[in-house]
């Protein structure tokens, strides 16, 4: 989305919805700017929100409240009588919650699982919804907020996912960031195809891109390729098909899907995000997934552990925070595994050490524009003949599968230990 094309919210959004250590004060002229939209009343209430949201939990510099000749005066130093002027919408009973979120205060487990509730609900009130989200990233999200967010995720599941079955084999969850790619190829396929020779199923989770990027994800991709998109949980009863079963998250949640519009309002990527991709609906005994940011590499973890997983990969630096790992710079995971005491141990294995170095190279290629029917190509053609001819796609195809497989042999050791 081109600078000029951005609305005075969307602006703000941009300038102070960055995380609680990055938020910049605004510029004079887009709080005069920012007055005009707000107070001609042509606005998304979901924005709005999202922008009040983000200025309160950065803090409020002086010259920004001059937006109080729109909210009233002496609104955005008092959290409920902000609450009352702009979610005015929302359901009486989430005043509490949304009051103590505007005053900077972490939300129990039962309060996050009841703002879940509602921000996935078809009840009115799109401005705490944004409020929430937006609050919610700025500061980071504590533990039990997560939880308590992932069990209302979890009770918008479909009937056809509410209760896992026995697989036909051991589960492997593969899940990278919905919003794909913009500038590399997607390998997911390969690593599943590659992980099931070692007796394992695998599903990816993939989905409607929410943004920032909207050029290529693995939801199109396996379109593409003709993936096997199952409806619910009794299809893993079958063997797999070669490339794993494939979860699109409309099937699961139709509640998640319809953020998908609401998320690329929002700007700003908010906790589902992070979320979606630990989601078991499946009861999948290994998560592979990856972070964009090094930080959430233990958060990755820490979400896996709570969704019922018995192991978690975690990649650092992949392609645009995808599960294809870089051929040229510091790359790697973090496995960790419940122990048969039932403590998590973990370790980290290095790309760049001697057993990978066949797959290394000076640089990563930079793909203008990356087509997923040439995606799929290149896919196919390196699951018949294990080359391509793309030398950048084959090392990196060959670092992936080697890179995962060894930490998953690490993690069936602890199990065995």
């Amino acid at each position: 989305m081109k600078a000029e094309s951005l609305n005075s919210l969307e602006k703000g959004i941009r300038f102070i919805g960055i995380g609680k250590h990055g938020s910049k004060d605004l510029p004079v002229s887009l709080v005069s700017d920012l007055l005009v939209d707000l107070q001609s009343g042509d606005f998304n209430p979901i924005q709005q929100g999202a922008f009040f949201g983000a200025l309160v939990t950065k803090g409020v510099a002086p010259h920004e409240y001059s937006l109080e000749n729109y909210l009233g005066s002496e609104v955005l130093s008092n959290a409920e009588r902000l609450f009352d002027r702009i979610c005015e919408e929302a359901p009486a009973e989430m005043k509490l919650i949304g009051v103590k979120l505007l005053q900077g205060a972490c939300l129990s487990e039962t309060e996050a699982r009841q703002l879940g509730n509602f921000i996935l609900s078809d009840q009115p009130g799109e401005v705490l919804r944004g409020m929430a989200v937006s609050i919610l990233r700025v500061r980071y999200e504590s533990d039990e907020e997560y939880h308590g967010l992932m069990l209302a995720i979890n009770d918008t599941f479909t009937a056809g996912f509410r209760q896992p079955v026995v697989a036909h084999a051991p589960l492997i969850q593969l899940a990278e960031p919905f919003d794909g790619v913009e500038h590399s190829y997607i390998i997911t396929p390969i690593l599943a195809n590659a992980l099931q020779k070692l007796g394992y199923a695998a599903v990816s989770t993939v989905g409607r891109s929410s943004g920032p990027k909207l050029t290529m994800n693995a939801w199109q991709l396996y379109q593409s390729l003709a993936g096997k998109f199952i409806k619910s949980n009794e299809a893993l009863k079958s063997p797999p098909p070669p490339l794993g079963w494939v979860l699109d998250q409309k099937d699961l949640s139709p509640a998640l899907d319809r953020w998908v519009d609401r998320r690329r309002a929002v700007i700003k990527r908010p906790f589902l995000a992070t979320l979606e991709k630990a989601l078991n609906p499946t009861g999948a005994k290994v998560l592979i997934t990856s972070v964009f940011h090094l930080t959430y590499m233990e958060k990755m973890v820490e979400l896996g552990m709570m969704a019922g997983f018995e192991g978690v990969i975690v990649l650092k630096r992949g392609l645009e925070g995808t599960l294809a790992p870089s051929i040229a710079r510091a790359s790697g995971i973090l496995c960790a595994a419940r122990q048969p005491d039932g403590t998590w141990t973990s370790t980290r294995i290095e790309a760049d050490s001697s057993e990978f170095s066949q797959f290394r190279a000076e640089a990563d290629a930079i793909i203008e524009n990356p087509d997923v029917q040439e995606n799929a190509r290149l896919v196919q053609q390196f699951l018949e003949d294990g080359l391509t001819g793309n030398r950048d796609f084959d090392l990196r195809a060959g670092l992936a599968v080697g890179l995962y497989s060894r930490g998953l042999l690490w993690i069936e050791g602890v199990w065995q230990s």
